[in-house]
């Protein structure tokens, strides 16, 4: 029996799958579950989850931008326990800042269902750091579904809302990288309308106070015993028989890649890895000579099978670090003495191409950081695009930690006393709306002696250009309030505060060696739009009357993808050109051009 043959209310399907990404197969599976309201941040790789709701009417889903994840999670708390299923989703570290909403919720339960999308980034495509959201989940004792592709990512959300109204639980529904962005066919079904509940009336039950979560703990522990056992009995575990001489227990992802290098072997397959169907497990230990453990990041199935007094082995063999892949788990199994080491790879004697991430051509964010690096400033950086300045050729961040950290490093920063240098904190505009007011009220209220530079690009760039209550958008588009910066920061008492266009060098340079003058907060806001989103700004392209260039390179400093070498050189030093085609025309090379050989092409 597979996972859609277990569905408790089957419905329809249509004939024809869909090709699909994991992430928009989530949204449609959670559509179909009758999900009421949705809510999120964007963090790639979860984002698509979220803008793929505006597929859907208005009148079935409520979805919207939340300004950090712990919002978007109590959100989805609050409609749930007013009786309609509600969903929330993130990538692994937002968990870390939904975690706070997510431990009491555990006790509290859900009401109507309550799902909670995480997606874990295996070999930090795009992240801080590389954390398995399973440790959290088992913290907070919240059952994990782990879905393998599209379909069952698609499955696996509908029945999470059935796990959670019937055990009355939160419950996570784990993807990865690879499952959220790759694509496959998915067979989809009528959206099921539930009736809504009433609000709990139930204070006891709904208000974490010491005397009630006393209350609660035992009813948890329970709880979690009455899930292990749905999990050992349900078809989320899926025995797949075949040779003995060693078996493998895997989930997620990983189980495709085992199915694909060890098809002939014993498989345990884990649809939801937490709590454990210790029974089977057993069961299925005992009828291997060998029992390897495949799983992503950290062994959190070896260890639990350990645990439980079982010889296996896992990380022995498989690595710990980085995203799985046929080709490492061939390699791993070979170490383990249980298949020949597969050949080398031909030396086809091509090397490839070096091609280090920059900023986009015009990115308003590089003269901020080149003005930032020329009053040799000690900067504080956050995550955003603009982290790139912390690499070649912009080299101008110092630090960046984690979302909103940038400000209250900076207070630290000041507060040790061992920097000569000016200390800045450099922040985007959803970032700071995420995470960075409290620091900074923080800030102003403990006297500290730092600049905060606001780098409003009017957009979340990073993610693809969503919108955020800074741009006075929803995300069906529609108009709303949008904040001020400047207004923000007059009320929690700045009172050096300036405005200035990034593309106005002369005078982004000048406010800056004013702002790091200023004893005490003072706040910079740099304002322009994001060059990609939500429309390319293209203008009159610039090129390199390459005469009268002197090869000083100053314009190779904004690492502009737009201006490249040519063969030329003077005095020993080759000279640039600009490709017309990308060169947007921000004019910033011209502004820093010595030798005024920067112009128009139609000049």
């Amino acid at each position: 029996m597979n996972i859609r043959e277990a569905a408790r209310k089957p419905t329809p399907v249509e004939e024809l799958p869909r090709p699909m990404m994991g992430n928009e197969a989530i949204a449609r599976g959670a559509w179909e579950a009758g999900v009421k309201v949705a809510a999120a941040y964007p963090g790639t790789p979860s984002t698509e989850i979220l803008e793929a709701f505006t597929e859907y009417s208005a009148d079935d889903v409520t979805a919207q931008w939340a300004v950090n994840e712990k919002v978007s999670l109590d959100v989805a708390i609050g409609a749930a326990l007013s009786g309609v299923r509600a969903m929330a989703s993130m990538k692994h570290v937002g968990l870390n800042v939904a975690a706070d909403a997510l431990m009491s919720q555990t006790y509290i339960g859900a009401h109507a269902g309550l799902v909670i999308v995480v997606a874990d980034d295996p070999g930090i495509h795009s992240s801080q750091n590389e954390q398995d959201t399973r440790i959290l989940a088992g913290f907070a004792n919240c059952p994990v579904l782990e879905p393998s592709d599209a379909q069952e990512a698609h499955d696996l959300v509908k029945l999470a809302f059935d796990i959670s109204e019937e055990f009355d639980t939160p419950v996570i529904v784990r993807s990865t990288t690879r499952l959220s962005h790759t694509r496959s066919p998915v067979y989809v079904s009528p959206r099921q309308e539930v009736p809504a509940k009433a609000f709990v009336n139930d204070s006891q039950k709904t208000v974490a106070i010491p005397l009630n979560a006393r209350r609660a703990h035992p009813k948890l522990i329970v709880r979690e015993e009455k899930l292990r056992a749905y999990f050992e009995a349900s078809p989320l575990t899926r025995w797949e028989k075949g040779e003995t001489r060693y078996g493998i227990i895997t989930h997620g992802t990983p189980y495709l890649y085992v199915k694909e290098v060890a098809p002939e072997v014993s498989v345990l397959k884990l649809g939801a890895s937490y709590p454990l169907a210790e029974s089977v497990v057993r069961d299925f230990a005992a009828s291997v000579d060998r029992l390897i453990i495949v799983e992503e990041l950290e062994p959190v199935i070896e260890n639990a099978v350990k645990a439980m007094g079982i010889q296996c082995e896992g990380k022995a063999f498989v690595p710990r670090c980085g995203e799985l892949s046929p080709e490492i788990l061939r390699e791993s199994l070979a170490r383990a003495g249980l298949m020949d080491t597969p050949p080398a790879p031909p030396d086809l004697g091509i090397m490839p191409l070096v091609r280090p991430p920059v900023l986009c051509a015009g990115c308003p964010h590089t003269s901020s950081y080149m003005a930032l690096r020329a009053i040799d400033a000690q900067v504080a950086g956050d995550i955003g695009c603009y982290t790139l300045a912390a690499v070649e050729p912009l080299r101008s961040i110092d630090t960046t930690v984690c979302m909103g950290a940038s400000i209250a490093n900076a207070v630290g920063m000041a507060l040790a006393g061992t920097s000569e240098r000016p200390i800045v904190a450099t922040i985007g505009d959803s970032t700071f709306i995420h995470s960075g007011i409290p620091p900074l009220i923080d800030a102003v209220y403990n006297k500290a002696d730092i600049t905060v530079m606001i780098l409003d690009n009017k957009i979340t760039a990073m993610t693809g250009g969503q919108d955020h209550p800074g741009t006075g958008r929803t995300l069906r588009g529609e108009e709303t309030h949008q904040i001020d910066y400047m207004e923000i920061c007059r009320a929690v008492g700045v009172e050096w505060l300036k405005k200035v266009d990034p593309y106005d060098v002369g005078t982004l340079y000048r406010t800056l060696r004013e702002a790091t003058e200023y004893k005490g907060v003072s706040v910079v806001v740099g304002e322009r739009p994001c060059v990609l989103d939500p429309v390319r700004i293209k203008g009159e392209p610039l090129s390199v009357n390459v005469d009268n260039c002197v090869a000083c390179q100053s314009c190779m400093n904004l690492g502009c993808p737009s201006i490249t070498w040519t063969d030329q050189f003077h005095e020993g030093h080759r000279k640039v050109k600009i490709d017309t085609a990308t060169c947007i025309g921000c004019t910033l090379c011209a502004q820093i051009c010595p030798s005024d050989c920067i112009q128009p092409v139609n000049a």
